[in-house]
């Protein structure tokens, strides 16, 4: 009975690899459209960062279940981390454990990292869109003001016509 709470565990932590795996390659693609400009396809790729997250989500809640009955067992305190769980655990269960726990955080921290690198990309998108804008609301020279006239007197608007 023991072995099939920890071979439960264990199949929820690969599972909560592939998932953040998944995810890693999701925020790469969405960097990849942010960097190439095709916007078109971000509303989707973020619909598809929220099925990966919710997921996730649901997986941790079944986790957290699993991790608790675990640590019944093995006299541990309630909400123990996957480290504590890998210490108190029996051979091979702890450096099985180990391992999960490696490999998670070095998925977590290559997300964070790509998020924060996508989060500066869009940021700086804005900010160009923005100076963009800018750019527009101030006119330059040989626009019209409130006269009528032209604002800087050299420049005036000269419609061709092509029959002439």
């Amino acid at each position: 009975m023991e072995d099939v709470d920890y071979q439960h565990v264990s199949t929820l932590l690969w599972r909560e690899q592939e998932l953040l795996d998944l995810l890693l390659f999701k925020a790469e693609e969405k960097q990849y459209l942010i960097l190439t400009g095709k916007t078109r396809w971000l509303a989707r790729i973020a619909h598809e960062i929220e099925v990966v997250l919710d997921q996730l989500r649901t997986l941790e809640v079944e986790r957290a279940a699993a991790t608790e009955a675990l640590a019944v067992q093995l006299g541990l305190p309630a909400n123990p981390s996957l480290r504590q769980l890998a210490e108190k655990a029996p051979t091979p269960w702890s450096d099985l454990l180990a391992k999960h726990h490696e490999a998670l955080l070095t998925l977590v921290t290559d997300l964070r990292s790509l998020s924060d690198a996508n989060r500066e990309l869009i940021e700086g998108g804005i900010s160009v869109i923005g100076d963009a804008l800018l750019s527009v609301r101030t006119p330059s020279a040989g626009t019209y003001g409130a006269s009528g006239r032209t604002s800087a007197g050299e420049h005036r608007a000269v419609t061709l016509d092509g029959a002439l």
